[in-house]
């Protein structure tokens, strides 16, 4: 699949899943910018809506983002989505209300039965990282159970 062709097809899945009724409506507001080969960008704004009590971006807000970009990023290589085997994110600092947000994931190995992708998320301001972290998919869907 090329580049072109990848984020297209990204911007597609994002925007379906992120209008659905499902819980990952909470990132429609993440814009995909460039992807394919394995790789996801996107970017938002930091709203009020997704503060936490002492007024920065939500830690499960910033692991969804997480979890579904780097998603995308998979889905870029031409894979189905996977089931997550495991979900880090390590928050580094604060992002506050008005900030823009850069999310990058980029698949760093899809093998037959697995796959690893890590992802960070800047300030696009100053380039500060706010967070990173990634996750570990099963994509092995036709093993036979005995």
């Amino acid at each position: 699949m090329s580049a072109k062709n990848g984020v297209e097809m990204v911007k597609k899945v994002a925007e379906f899943i992120s209008k659905g009724k499902s819980f990952d409506r909470v990132t429609q507001m993440v814009k995909i910018t460039s992807g394919g080969e394995g790789r996801c960008v996107g970017e938002f704004t930091v709203e009020a809506e997704h503060l936490n009590r002492v007024g920065s971006l939500h830690g499960g807000l910033t692991a969804t983002i997480l979890d579904n970009v780097t998603t995308y990023a998979l889905m870029s290589k031409g894979s189905h989505p996977g089931v997550s085997s495991s979900l880090n994110v390590s928050y580094i600092s604060a992002a506050k209300p008005g900030d823009v947000i850069e999310v990058d994931a980029n698949t760093m190995h899809a093998g037959r039965k697995m796959a690893y992708i890590e992802c960070v998320l800047r300030n696009k301001a100053d380039g500060k990282i706010i967070a990173k972290g990634g996750q570990t998919k099963y994509v092995d869907f036709n093993t036979q159970s005995s």
